[in-house]
């Protein structure tokens, strides 16, 4: 027996702009769900392919480095426009990593400070 990840969540302050971003990120869908006392926002592949990423409001603001972050590779093979986009979309650059060792990948963070990855194709 085993068990497959449903969805990567993040707790946040504002789940609509979160999932719009991410998003625009991944080119997925993003819809609000209603659960009684707990909405929240998908972010999903319309393939339903993917691991879905999930936006949870919370009223408690994010105070230190993620713990688990997400992976991202561009689907083109260009990291440098890819990472030209993300920025454009809202992410800030906290580490540059393509010419350090060990590195290769930049580390971002999203607009709440989620810290995420992108590598090199």
């Amino acid at each position: 027996m085993a068990s497959s990840i449903l969805n990567v969540t993040f707790d946040c302050s504002d789940g609509e702009r979160l999932a719009r971003f991410w998003s625009g990120v991944t080119g997925w869908a993003w819809s609000k769900q209603e659960m009684p006392g707990n909405p929240f926002w998908v972010v999903g592949d319309p393939d339903g392919l993917a691991t879905r990423l999930v936006f949870v409001e919370v009223p408690e603001p994010k105070v230190v480095k993620n713990r688990v972050h997400v992976d991202l590779v561009p689907d083109d093979g260009s990291s440098t426009g890819e990472l030209d986009r993300i920025v454009d979309l809202g992410a800030l650059i906290v580490d540059d990593r393509r010419g350090r060792a060990p590195g290769g990948w930049v580390v971002l963070a999203d607009p709440e400070g989620n810290e995420f990855c992108l590598e090199r194709a």
